[in-house]
């Protein structure tokens, strides 16, 4: 089982655990059974281990240590991770904490002195949120609060906002300060929003981020600000007009990565460029689904748009095609469940469970997502989780709406992407 996207359709609830208080020098250990659910939760098996891309922490069993012994150690991996999480890797890259492949947070500031938060860096929305320290919501106590008099750049306004998400809703005040990302990246005066409600949507143990913080254009903001990306653009803040993310899986090398103004360099020869449909958010045109060398096109609708081309412009076929967006606030792969339930049927996996026999898995072959006009492709490995707790394995997709395709954590794990921010491309390779 799989979040829903924050983007989109917010954050669904894990398990029905009790609250956790989140102290500002403690960190919710994520990898305890009793604060992420144990109902059709992702438990990844791996050591502690320091890596190239992050931290990982051991999951341990219930048998084994004692009671006490393992709340210790719980307590001094939480401190090490949170610890090491909070270190950017240069100046202008930070880590990201892997949730069970569910979500990635890193840390931003907020106000002169930084107040700090954790927050999803999602490339799904374009605002700024984080609790405010008025806000009476289970959801924000449990988390970091942002206290305008402790701030001495902090400018209000009277201007409100509220958005609403499939399951999750917050509402709050727009105000304007000064936010550091990534250790030296300060952007003077970015408006943001302290939340005055948020519902049970965000409360622990499902949401250990505090807030959100959107990678989106400014015509996909709420409230009429602008987006953190333009204003880095605005105040001339990166060395060139874009970011790179890598999210690694959690039973690999663990984390992730984010890095404005440049992007890791290695990739250069193997990204392949794309234009961006729009000024919202991160999105694309859809042309074709395939797998292996099969001839057929999997994605519904396609083959009449296809055969259409000839007598449409190119703008006339970007509006017809299925529309992809790049979403790191989405924990699965979404689509129009057409496509899905044939792409299931496919490989031999149940078109409503989405669960396929593991013995099976070694057989399958790739899935070619044609993006852009350029085929990108998952391995089985990629589109197939296996969840050892269970051992059941999954596909890792779930339908949701028809046109609009949202390219989730277990794409954007099998590549590495680069976001072009003033030419609206982005660019992709295969991770290495």
């Amino acid at each position: 089982m799989k979040l829903t996207p924050i983007a989109l359709l917010a954050v669904v609830q894990l398990a029905a655990s009790a609250a956790v208080k989140l102290e500002d020098d403690d960190m919710v250990d994520s990898d305890d059974w009793s604060v992420i659910g144990q109902i059709g939760a992702k438990n990844h098996f791996s050591y502690g281990e320091e890596t190239q891309g992050g931290f990982t922490i051991p999951l341990y069993l219930k048998n084994g240590l004692d009671p006490e012994s393992k709340r210790k150690r719980r307590m001094e991996r939480s401190r090490r991770m949170k610890s090491f999480a909070e270190k950017p890797l240069s100046n202008n890259t930070a880590i990201l904490t892997n949730v069970k492949d569910y979500y990635y947070y890193g840390y931003i500031g907020i106000g002169n002195p930084p107040q700090k938060f954790s927050v999803v860096f999602d490339t799904g929305s374009s605002n700024i949120w984080v609790p405010g320290d008025m806000c009476p919501s289970n959801a924000c106590n449990e988390h970091r609060r942002f206290n305008q008099s402790h701030s001495t750049t902090y400018l209000a306004s009277t201007q409100k906002i509220q958005i609403q998400y499939g399951t999750g809703f917050i509402a709050g005040d727009i105000g304007t300060d000064t936010v550091q990302v990534a250790g030296s990246l300060v952007l003077q005066n970015q408006s943001f929003a302290a939340t005055s409600l948020e519902d049970k949507t965000f409360e622990l143990p499902r949401s250990q981020f505090d807030g959100l913080f959107g990678l989106g254009f400014t015509g996909g903001a709420e409230g009429n600000v602008r987006s953190p990306v333009d204003t880095m653009l605005e105040e001339n803040k990166l060395k060139e007009p874009l970011f790179g993310i890598k999210l690694f899986r959690g039973s690999e090398r663990g984390n992730g990565e984010i890095t404005f103004g440049t992007y890791d360099k290695s990739y250069s020869s193997q990204l392949d460029w794309i234009d961006v449909y729009g000024n919202i958010f991160w999105a694309t045109t859809m042309e074709g689904i395939f797998y292996g060398d099969e001839p057929q096109n999997y994605l519904y609708g396609a083959d009449k748009i296809n055969a259409e081309s000839g007598s449409l412009t190119p703008q006339e076929k970007a509006r017809a095609s299925r529309k992809a967006l790049l979403d790191t606030g989405s924990s699965l792969i979404y689509g129009d469940p057409f496509s899905l339930a044939a792409m299931s049927t496919r490989i031999g996996a149940n078109p409503l469970s989405g669960e396929i026999p593991c013995s099976a898995v070694a057989s399958l072959k790739p899935f070619h997502f044609v993006i852009g006009g350029k085929r990108f492709s998952m391995n089985p490995e990629e589109y197939i989780f296996h969840d050892p707790a269970t051992g059941i394995c999954e596909v890792q997709w779930m339908p949701v709406s028809e046109y609009l395709w949202v390219m989730g954590i277990p794409f954007l794990q099998s590549h590495y992407t680069v976001y072009n921010i003033k030419d609206h491309r982005i660019g992709l390779a295969k991770m290495k």
